[in-house]
């Protein structure tokens, strides 16, 4: 969310002179559906699915490819994804019986792995919180010169980073609270002395403030107004609110503990896999269900968008609430995906410290010991993930954090914009020369939205899908090449990006090349990928004759 971005910026909004923005480049709307169009023809730096789709597929049959979703839910009854959904056919819906024996009654389209038959899991902590608890007891009084084994000087460490950062992260939640609260009450008294719903750029420009407050106030909405009309600058406002709100009251609250009356789990055993329920829409199903229609929504049906892929079925890992997902969900849902015959899983989501990152190995491992490729989202923090923590990942380690194996069926994915100029990396994309491998779109992607309804967002969450799309299509045609061959003709057919870029490091301006952060050094491309997947196929080919 661009204002909510900027509101980031302004948590002083109210104590230091009002500060000016310059109009970004991501502020701008790209034409619709520009995530599948083409740069040459169509001007917009998209993967060119639509040329693919005409010059290379056109009367070319497919098989279907499953694709799990591991996310915080998905609207099953979305006029745009309901026909594409996974369906366990081995599974007689409603029964309350276990029939395929599987462990899950009634997983008709999946599994929610943070609920119970009592409830589900809406908010939860950030996984700092979470680590701060359990280590708080141990280290609260500890010092410097405490005699600490090796292992335990790592976790005191750890422990003091922990607090750093929650008190930096909750004094920015609360200032932002503050702030964006203080602007809407001003806001709001300033609509209501205009006395119009819906004001435009020109009444703000001619309204006379009141006082210092009114004139900052005016001074931060005329931009924005100038970019679209007041009712959405108003929702995104009040997303604002929300945001920060929801940061204090459960992301940041230390007492805040949903998983025992939620769930029921033995939260100690992280090897525990039977607990959940089927409901894998849950109480927020808007992140899940915008990833799976940027995978796979229909492409024929004339309604709302189309999904890079034609012919996937998805299948729903309820695994990420409104907080950090926990580590043993998610590898929980891993497992689910792989042993129901997912062939890629996306996962949208990531966070800065790991609960328990063996127990996610471990199930990395056995997903890519069956032949499945997972796409990740690299984060939306604009960071060098070569030097920031960021969780999950394809690195193997052991207790004391030493890297001991590589997932080779790992793609990461940054995020890009719509122009192909200096501006392509998306401001907010995490990155790294040896950590994130491909960059794909990111930017105001418009996709599926709860009750059928469609909605732009911004992220790597949505640059993920595009390449989980893209892998999709490709073993749809190919089935019988596996996840490593699909992984290099992804990496290997990129439109490379020749100019520098705009990135931000350490808190300056930088311009690197698109090579100095990724692995591949360009933007993926399914038209490109299409044709290096039937130069590899025919090659194959020669060679068994």
């Amino acid at each position: 969310m661009n204002l909510l971005n900027k509101l980031i910026y302004t948590l002083a909004f109210f104590a230091l002179p009002f500060i000016s923005f310059a109009q970004n480049k991501e502020n701008e709307s790209p034409v619709a559906n520009w995530q599948n169009l083409d740069l040459k023809s169509d001007g917009v730096f998209g993967i060119s699915t639509e040329k693919a789709y005409v010059e290379i597929l056109k009367g070319k049959k497919s098989n279907p490819i499953i694709v799990a979703v591991i996310d915080g839910g998905i609207d099953v009854e979305h006029e745009d994804l309901k026909k594409v959904l996974w369906v366990n056919q081995k599974e007689i819906p409603g029964n309350g019986i276990d029939d395929d024996k599987n462990g899950y009654i009634d997983d008709i389209h999946g599994w929610n792995f943070i609920g119970s038959p009592k409830a589900n899991i809406h908010y939860d902590n950030m996984e700092v919180i979470r680590l701060i608890n359990k280590l708080q007891p141990k280290y609260a009084a500890a010092l410097n010169t405490t005699p600490f084994t090796e292992e335990e000087r790592k976790e005191f460490q750890l422990y003091k980073r922990l607090v750093t950062d929650y008190m930096a992260k909750l004094q920015s939640a609360q200032m932002g609270l503050q702030n964006t609260t203080m602007i809407k009450k001003y806001l709001d008294e300033i609509v209501v002395k205009m006395g119009k719903d819906n004001p435009t750029a020109d009444d703000f420009g001619s309204y006379k403030s009141a006082n210092d407050i009114e004139s900052r106030v005016v001074k931060f909405i005329r931009p924005e107004l100038k970019k679209g009309d007041f009712k959405k600058f108003y929702q995104e406002l009040m997303d604002g609110i929300k945001y920060y709100d929801t940061q204090v009251k459960y992301h940041l609250n230390v007492d805040f503990d949903p998983r025992k009356d939620s769930v029921g789990d033995d939260y100690s055993n992280s090897y525990e896999r039977n607990y959940g329920n089927n409901n894998v829409t849950g109480p927020d199903a808007e992140h899940g269900t915008h990833v799976a229609g940027i995978v796979g929504a229909i492409r024929t049906n004339d309604l709302g968008i189309k999904g890079v892929s034609d012919n996937v079925k998805i299948m729903t890992l309820r695994t990420v609430p409104d907080g950090d997902e926990r580590d043993k969900d998610v590898a929980n849902s891993i497992l689910y995906a792989v042993d129901n015959g997912a062939k890629i899983l996306n996962m949208s989501f990531g966070k800065s410290y790991a609960w328990d990152k063996k127990v996610v190995d471990d199930a990395v491992k056995y997903a890519v010991s069956k032949g499945v490729l997972l796409v990740h989202a690299a984060g939306n923090d604009g960071k060098n993930t070569e030097k920031e923590d960021n969780f999950p990942n394809r690195l193997f380690t052991d207790s004391l954090g030493k890297t001991m194996g590589t997932a080779e069926g790992w793609i990461e994915v940054g995020a890009s914009g719509w122009k192909n100029d200096e501006d392509l990396v998306a401001s907010f994309s995490n990155y790294g020369g040896k950590t994130v491998d491909v960059f794909a779109p990111g930017v105001k992607i418009n996709s599926t939205m709860p009750g059928s309804t469609y909605k732009e967002n911004d992220g790597t969450s949505m640059a993920a899908p595009v390449v989980a799309g893209l892998a999709a299509l490709i073993w749809s045609h190919y089935p019988h090449f596996t996840a490593l061959q699909i992984k290099d003709i992804i990496m290997n057919s990129v439109v490379k990006v020749e100019q520098k870029l705009k990135i931000k490091e350490n808190g300056d301006n930088r311009k690197v090349l698109l090579s100095e952060i990724s692995v591949s050094g360009g933007i993926v491309n399914a038209y490109n990928a299409l044709q290096l997947a039937e130069k590899t196929n025919s090659t194959a080919r020669a060679k068994s004759k």
